[in-house]
């Protein structure tokens, strides 16, 4: 009966935790509804970018990816995507000891007659990485998982974006 009371004030905290996060307005990452009924993604569709952007518009809501601009409600036109590595840090010794790993995207909104609903717009987004010359092929592989995860956010940021556009149609 004395290990039961505890467990009740850890319910109650968790049922309080929750209220209060549910009344802040808080809400998951994930699903990204598009106020398009299809869109047509100018991205390779073979590239790591391309896949990534292409599933989470198809998982994210009622938005099919369009085969051409032609059947598409609008087009979703990747201007360019470049990554970038800089040395942030050095050893005493003058060797690498940080480096950042930056990825920026620019792409622009056509609504379904080529007409802009978003001008060219570019998005960044970074992380830090330790290093050292004795992991270099674990360093290789946390870089490429690094540079997965930032691709992911720009395409959650972009998806969060495109919610807000107003159709002109």
């Amino acid at each position: 009966m004395h290990s039961t009371f505890p467990a009740r004030y850890l319910a109650l905290a968790i049922i309080a935790g929750s209220t209060l996060i549910a009344g802040c307005g808080f809400a998951l990452r994930g699903n990204h509804p598009l106020p398009f009924d299809s869109l047509f993604v100018t991205a390779d569709a073979t590239s790591s970018l391309g896949r990534t952007l292409r599933q989470q518009i198809e998982t994210g809501g009622s938005t099919r990816i369009a085969e051409s601009r032609t059947t598409a409600s609008a087009t979703l036109d990747i201007l360019s995507s470049r990554r970038d590595k800089s040395i942030i840090s050095l050893t005493s010794a003058g060797k690498v000891r940080e480096y950042r790993l930056t990825q920026t995207l620019r792409y622009r909104l056509l609504d379904r007659k080529g007409e802009e609903l978003t001008p060219p717009t570019e998005l960044s987004a970074s992380r830090e990485m330790t290093y050292n010359d004795g992991l270099i092929l674990a360093k290789n592989q946390e870089e490429a998982l690094l540079y997965r995860d930032i691709e992911r956010d720009l395409t959650s940021q972009l998806l969060r974006r495109l919610e807000t556009v107003k159709r002109a149609d």
